[in-house]
């Protein structure tokens, strides 16, 4: 089983607002709303803190694919591929 770094494995409730149609079509296809809306907000918050890091670190990552560009990999040599 893969490590959820968001989940603290405690639970809160709270209250959410959702279009009624939409309830009383999960509801009729047996869907578990708690379960379907925090494996969404899960994707969603883990979409963002990827996103995140990928802004906090866009310079490193050019300037280490110019270096590789310029230098080529370090241990290019040794490669069986």
């Amino acid at each position: 089983m893969k490590h959820d770094r968001i989940a603290s494995g405690k639970r809160r409730s709270v209250n959410m607002t959702i279009d009624t149609g939409v309830v009383a079509a999960a509801r009729e296809a047996g869907i578990n709303l708690s379960q379907v809306a925090e494996a969404a907000i899960r994707e969603a918050a883990q979409a963002e803190r990827n996103r995140q890091w990928r802004e906090d670190n866009r310079e490193w990552m050019e300037a280490n694919n110019k270096w590789v560009e310029e230098n080529g990999l370090p241990l290019e040599r040794y490669r069986l591929f």
